[in-house]
């Protein structure tokens, strides 16, 4: 009878646990106005990518000049606090960021003087490193005495930018003039599903690994490429890399894009969330992993000299030949 009890108290405290660690395992996430609203409403900037003029949103502009949108942002950041989701608040994110030199920031070969530019909204991504971005689009509708909102909501991974929930709809005409009450009269019916749905999603992340991109390209000047052969067997680099990639991604999941003898470019390589350092765990990001090919390629019998740059979260790239 002992032995039953005690089985029974080890297997209810298993259990207390998993599910502690379930809950414990929420994506961060990070509630933006969606591009369409800052085109719509005169909030971008334009960004000189390499001779390439991009146009993104300038969150600067908007939270200074609209102030709906603080009041709007602020109530989702509760109604997502309220289901436990850790956040990161934009308008705190943006003021520890220098908006000059984000949108100035440049990256460069030490040999060669090649620049890799990065956007303003990159810059703020890679410094919030939110899970899931919120982005969120709405307007105002006037019926008579009555007034409504209509609104569109998108999860989207944060490192792979792919779409992964979305809620929209309008809400009943209210009679309230308050912008933050029409938005949760509006959302509040489909909030808790949208919510499962992110949730879903970093739960197949924690067990299958996050997707990121990741590309390895020489620099023009460097005297060897991606069909050189390195080891006894006379392997060619490319396909070195690609055994690397195998072998180091979760479950051996990624697809090769592109390969040439100048570049190789992976898509939907799966990254696992943390690593163990030091005896704790810590997250891993696009650049961890991307640094632990660069480390491999430095070593022996290869010796190629490299250096590693990002884009946003998901995109890492490492050039080979200088750094």
């Amino acid at each position: 009878m002992m032995k039953l009890v005690t089985k029974f108290i080890m297997i209810l405290a298993i259990g207390f646990t998993f599910n502690l660690n379930a809950q414990a395992k929420k994506p961060t996430i990070m509630v933006v106005p969606s591009d369409n609203w800052c085109v719509e409403n005169g909030y971008t900037v334009e960004f000189d990518n390499q001779g390439i003029l991009e146009v993104v949103p300038d969150y600067i502009a908007a939270f200074q000049q609209n102030s709906d949108l603080l009041l709007v942002i602020s109530k989702l950041n509760g109604l997502m606090a309220d289901r436990g989701f850790p956040l990161k608040n934009l308008e705190s994110e943006i003021k520890s960021i220098n908006s000059t030199s984000a949108i100035d920031a440049m990256r460069s070969s030490k040999s060669s003087g090649a620049e890799v530019a990065e956007s303003p909204v990159d810059a703020l991504l890679n410094q919030a490193k939110a899970d899931i971005i919120m982005q969120l689009t709405w307007t105002i509708n006037t019926t008579g005495p009555k007034k409504s909102i209509t609104f569109n909501l998108q999860g989207l991974d944060a490192y792979s930018n792919k779409q992964i929930a979305t809620a929209a709809g309008t809400g009943a005409p209210s009679f309230s003039a308050e912008l933050p009450v029409l938005l949760e009269e509006a959302v509040l019916s489909q909030i808790d599903p949208f919510a499962n749905t992110l949730q879903n999603h970093f739960d197949d992340m924690f067990e299958n690994g996050r997707e990121v991109s990741i590309r390895v390209l020489r620099w023009g000047d460097w005297e060897n490429d991606l069909e050189t052969e390195y080891g006894s067997d006379y392997e060619e680099l490319g396909f070195i890399i690609e055994d690397w990639m195998a072998d180091n991604s979760v479950k051996g999941r990624f697809s090769t894009k592109d390969a040439t003898e100048n570049m190789l470019v992976f898509d939907q390589v799966r990254i696992p969330l943390y690593y163990e350092r030091n005896g704790s765990q810590r997250a891993m990001d696009t650049r961890r992993f991307a640094s632990d090919l660069s480390k491999y390629l430095r070593k022996e019998p290869f010796n190629i000299v490299n250096k590693i740059t990002t884009r946003g979260l998901g995109e890492a790239t490492i050039f080979l030949g200088s750094k």
